[in-house]
């Protein structure tokens, strides 16, 4: 399901972690209602600290892509593939407004212009 985080990239290792879930889910490699391993398993299988892997996954739990279950443990949401697949679509929205020299409030408001 996962890749190992790459020591090159220059994103935070948590953030690495979260796009390789992120990317599992949106692939179907991950479906909804399916229940992650745990924290501690994903940690070693990562070759991460398990802390990271917290981190990573309360940012998806953040995002609406995982629920977190006391006594069923941390499962796929609901409609997470599609709403992963349109935070990937808002990110890279964002660093192409970035890399055309709008601002974040800029790119909002030719949003809201638009019918």
């Amino acid at each position: 399901m996962l890749l190992k985080p790459d020591a090159a990239d220059s994103r935070p290792l948590h953030e690495q972690v979260a796009g390789a879930i992120r990317r599992a889910v949106a692939e179907g490699a991950c479906t909804p209602g399916e229940r992650l391993p745990p924290a501690r398993e994903l940690a070693r299988a990562l070759e991460v600290n398990a802390n990271t892997v917290l981190r990573a996954l309360r940012v998806l739990r953040d995002e609406g892509v995982l629920e977190f279950r006391r006594g069923r443990g941390i499962t796929v949401a609901r409609g997470a593939d599609r709403r992963s697949e349109l935070l990937d679509s808002a990110r890279r929205l964002v660093a192409d407004a970035a890399n055309a020299g709008y601002s974040r409030e800029e790119l909002v408001e030719m949003i809201r212009g638009l019918k």
